[in-house]
């Protein structure tokens, strides 16, 4: 029956029912904390009463470990305190506004690296939302390329010929999937008109990956003399990191029409200018720049944020945005609406946790009932006045054109519009204006994790969010296929919050203070996640190199503490997993994101930590580093049958080969100590060889990639001779120590 609004009882825009588990979870919660609490007592206890300095040791090693678990953990559970499942009434928006009332919207899409992001990606990326179920003239799409390339500029001229077929093809025919690369790829009902425009699409394609593979743009392939003058600004001088200003508009709406003659959305290439004295704040200095080049263009209230490859997988997600901002109730202090992450491509049992579902779906529902969801760098829809102060406070930009009010009515094209334009994406112009761009304007410097930080400080400044997930995902984007990958994406994660961690704006301290104690203690959840890379080595070493000398370290089974250490052990892993399969995954989902929960403990948590620390020391790190977009036919293959891909020497594959020989000694090792020993010892020692079978269980890949396997993936020589070393020399050093103790 449909709902009419009435003065009583206006039409439902969006709800947000609590979850039915929120009791259950706090009772959980506080059983659970006691146990905690009784476990760190206990080393306490047993470290003021140590007879010999082994003893003190063990102790206070796992009272720290204790106490790191406890406290993610902990904080953890500030995420199921107050679970919200919001849900949105799309058909009752036109019935609240009409269509030409929509507000505007500038989306910006990011890239860096034609071979690492090939400009067809980019290309898709910007067609699905160039063609969103939405007023043309209303959407404009800022492509943010950091890198300078004229290969990726080139795409874009031959996607905006491109976009005037598509467009009205998508609208005519109400396409789902207006990502071409998508829809060509699916079971789509074949006609005469989709043959033609699938031809259009693979000239282009051609086209495009032909110029990428030459490396340069031949002076043939531009057969406009205006264009081709915009290509001279490409010189011998021109690189990646110094280079000047490019903005060029590809399509404007006031002039552009597409083949049936309706308006073209914007479409604007932006490739700020670099120096070699300047620093560029990498994804974040890039991003303020589109504020300040789409303020003086078009400046639309609201902001789309996208990376290159997640493209639009629903023409109505727009509608869905809308729903969150033309709600009263929440509107003053709404500062951004946030989709989760999706990702295609994914094999069956996501083996190295690429979904990465807490984060990107699970938790944010936890945020939700709080402040609101946190901000993860794209598939967010900002208000523009977020950018420039709190709610209750405004920072006012150093010019009247960057103002969130402005109302920008000249052609984008325009003389004045384009000098501004480029004299606001100059490198030099946030020096001149007092450092306020990324400290209290626009994006925040200061981290890696541009994204985390940012929304971190908005939600301090007072700012709410809300999450939406929609049944089809809104988006969906690429996720890494090979392990270096995904290894090298957390690790630069781990860098980013540790610099966010030890910094005045510390979620455990400034967060608390700003937001409130369950807010902060969300945030600090993600902050100390590098912190986790201490109790998952202990217990990854030091529990085997004691089993492997025949020393008790755990409780005795007939213990009265054992039940504790087994109630810990089921109780986090069986609410992880009763989560989990209630957010309608499988138990090899589960099992494979634990798995990778371990693995990361002792590879990227570990090296993000030395990695920081090197940074600070002055030591030459790494970096900033984009994780590739191009895949190998032979590691999809591998990849799609759920088989890891190793296949290059790694320091951080190097310290998890320790591990896994250092625990696979140890299972085995303590089994025959067991059997020649009698079962006394395996009383004293279960807890031990419990530890080590289950890491063993989990390092099964490892064991596969360096004793079963030949092919390309597999773990190299090098790795693997290195590894048996070092993992000799701290059984031999700890046999030393522990004997002489």
């Amino acid at each position: 029956m449909e709902e009419y609004a009435t003065a009583k009882q206006p039409l439902l825009l969006h709800t947000l029912p609590p979850s039915r588990r929120t009791l259950a979870n706090r009772a959980f919660a506080l059983v659970y904390t006691c146990a905690i609490l009784a476990v760190l007592c206990r080393h306490a206890a047993a470290a003021l009463g140590s007879a010999t300095f082994l003893s003190f040791v063990t102790s206070v090693t796992f009272f720290i470990a204790d106490l790191v678990l406890g406290f993610e953990w902990f904080s953890a559970q500030s995420f199921r305190f107050r679970p919200v499942h919001r849900r949105v009434f799309p058909e009752n928006l036109e019935k609240v506004v009409k269509r030409r009332d929509f507000p505007a919207l500038d989306i910006f899409i990011c890239t860096a690296d034609p071979y690492k992001e090939p400009p067809m990606t980019v290309v898709n990326t910007a067609l699905s939302v160039m063609a969103y179920d939405y007023p043309p003239e209303k959407i404009s799409v800022y492509v943010s390329d950091d890198g300078g390339s004229q290969l990726t500029l080139f795409a874009f001229m031959e996607a905006a010929r491109f976009a005037s077929h598509w467009i009205p093809f998508c609208r005519k025919n109400e396409i789902v999937d207006r990502c071409p690369d998508a829809f060509f790829g699916s079971n789509y009902s074949q006609s005469s008109e989709t043959e033609q425009i699938k031809k259009i699409y693979e000239s282009m394609k051609s086209s495009v990956e032909n110029i990428v593979k030459r490396g340069e743009v031949p002076y043939e392939f531009i057969p406009c003399e205006q264009k081709r003058q915009v290509f001279n600004k490409w010189t011998k001088r021109f690189t990646r990191k110094n280079h000047p200003t490019v903005i060029q508009v590809l399509l404007e709406a006031r002039e552009d029409k597409d083949i049936t003659g309706q308006s073209m959305p914007n479409l604007v290439y932006v490739s700020r200018e670099k120096s070699k004295m300047s620093f560029h704040h990498f994804k974040a200095g890039a991003l303020n720049v589109l504020i300040r080049v789409s303020a003086v263009m078009t400046n639309a209230p609201i902001i789309l944020t996208l990376d290159c490859d997640m493209y639009s997988n629903d023409p109505k997600t727009l509608h869905r945005m809308l729903c969150y901002f033309f709600d009263h109730k929440i509107k003053p202090n709404l500062g951004f609406v946030q989709f989760p992450q999706h990702f295609h491509g994914i094999n069956k049992n996501d083996i190295y946790a690429t979904a990465v579902k807490g984060l990107f779906q699970m938790n944010p529902i936890g945020f939700d009932g709080l402040a609101g969801t946190n901000h993860y760098g794209t598939g967010c829809f900002f208000s523009r006045r977020v950018f420039f102060g709190g709610p209750l406070f405004f920072v006012g930009p150093e010019i009247p054109e960057l103002m969130p009010d402005h109302v920008a009515g000249r052609p984008i094209k325009s003389q004045p519009v384009m000098a501004l334009a480029h004299h606001v994406a100059s490198c030099k112009y946030e020096e001149q204006t007092n450092c306020n761009w990324g400290a209290k304007l626009g994006y925040r410097y200061g981290s890696l994790v541009e994204d985390y930080y940012t929304g971190f400080r908005l939600h301090c400044e007072g700012w709410k969010s809300a999450f939406c997930n929609p049944r089809r995902p809104a988006f969906l984007g690429e996720a890494p296929i090979t392990l270096v990958d995904a290894l090298n994406q957390t690790k630069r994660w781990d860098v980013g919050l540790l610099e966010v961690t030890i910094s005045k704006y510390s979620p455990i301290t400034f967060g608390v203070k700003s937001m409130g104690l369950l807010m902060g203690l969300c945030y600090a959840n993600y902050a100390f996640w590098p912190f986790l890379s201490i109790p998952i080595t202990i217990y990854g070493i030091f529990p085997q190199l004691t089993l492997l000398n025949g020393i008790s370290i755990f409780p005795k089974v007939s213990d009265k503490w054992f039940i504790l250490y087994v109630f810990l052990f089921m109780g986090a892993y069986g609410q992880d997993c009763l989560d989990f399969m209630s957010a309608e995954e499988t138990f090899k989902r589960w099992w494979s994101e634990q798995r990778m929960w371990m693995l990361r403990g002792v590879t990227t948590h570990l090296f993000g930590f030395i990695e920081f620390a090197s940074k600070h020391l002055g030591i030459a790190t790494h970096g900033f580093s984009l994780t590739s977009k191009v895949v190998d036919d032979e590691q999809r293959k591998r990849y799609d049958q759920g088989i890891f891909m190793f296949g290059v020497h790694s320091p951080m594959f190097v310290s998890l080969t320790v591990v896994a020989i250092i625990n696979f000694i140890a299972f085995f090792g303590g089994l025959v100590k067991v059997v020649l020993t009698g079962i006394g010892n395996a009383d004293q020692l279960f807890v031990q060889m419990f530890i080590a079978g289950f890491v063993v269980v989990n390092c099964w890949p490892v064991y596969d990639a360096m004793v079963f396997r030949t092919d390309k993936g597999r773990i190299p020589t090098k790795t693997i001779v290195i590894s048996i070393c070092l993992a000799s020399t701290l059984y031999i050093v700890a046999s030393f120590m522990l004997g002489h103790y």
